[in-house]
């Protein structure tokens, strides 16, 4: 947000924040959902550059092709393995994973 946005909305009475402020996150606990939300994007980044469709990842997993949606959505009720799983299903190297997990 731009400082005179925030500037304004504070003269108006509103708090301003951030969402870890807000849900009164721990450090660690504001690390792993930044986590999961890098898995889930660099999961649907390789799977359309590779042109596949959630289904056709959803074979390749083992898995079914609403619960590739939520892996990509960032759910909390997807593991970070199958995260991890998925996208070295997708070919994804050590390598690649660290760029998809390192801070930007």
């Amino acid at each position: 947000m731009r400082a005179s946005k925030r500037d304004k909305l504070k003269g108006r009475g509103w708090k301003v924040g951030d969402p870890a402020g807000f849900l009164g996150l721990t450090p660690e606990e504001e690390a792993l959902i930044e986590l999961r939300l890098k898995l889930s994007d660099g999961l649907r980044n390789r799977r359309v550059r590779k042109r596949l469709t959630q289904i056709a990842l959803a074979k390749a997993v083992n898995s079914s092709q609403s619960r590739v949606a939520k892996m990509e959505a960032g759910d909390p009720t997807v593991s970070i393995d199958l995260l991890v799983r998925s996208l070295i299903a997708l070919g994804a190297s050590n390598r690649d994973l660290a760029k998809i997990i390192a801070p930007r």
